[in-house]
């Protein structure tokens, strides 16, 4: 379904600017996600896991691909590789297509993991269109994906 586009208000200074609603709004999510995590068993999840579990692929990531795509240094990401692995949530794999190179992967407690927190993403999400009306919400939800699909987009 397509939202049609709705007119734009110009900015005041009465309305916080892109970067305060996008981190502000960021953090209040993450709260809320991990106390749910927490809440539904995932004890040992934790902020920082998130710039894995944002980035790796279904079949593995290199760990300088997910360090690039996270924005963090390669130790940092090594940093929560380790931890998750020692977690049971990924394991280091061969790379078929680079006997050097290791894939970081996702073990089946990592696939539950994903799978708990996609339940409870959307619980939150439904809670947020509550909270704002479902039409809103997912124009809100969509323009940002269009915005996001645009500007990741090479030139």
């Amino acid at each position: 379904m397509t939202v049609p586009p709705r007119p734009s208000p110009p900015p005041t200074s009465e309305r916080r600017h892109i970067g305060q609603l996008l981190t502000q709004l960021t953090r209040l999510f993450q709260t809320d996600l991990f106390e749910r995590l927490v809440a539904a068993g995932l004890t040992d999840a934790r902020v920082p896991h998130t710039h894995v579990t944002a980035y790796i692929k279904a079949d593995g990531s290199r760990l300088t691909d997910l360090a690039d795509q996270a924005r963090l240094t390669l130790p940092a990401m090594s940093e929560i590789v380790n931890d998750l692995e020692g977690l049971g949530i990924v394991e280091r794999r061969p790379d078929p297509t680079d006997g050097r190179a290791k894939l970081i992967c996702l073990t089946e407690a990592g696939w539950d993991a994903i799978r708990t927190a996609r339940t409870i993403i959307r619980d939150i999400e439904t809670d947020y269109a509550r909270s704002v009306g479902t039409d809103d919400f997912e124009h809100a939800a969509q323009t940002l994906d269009t915005l996001l699909n645009n500007l990741s987009q090479p030139e």
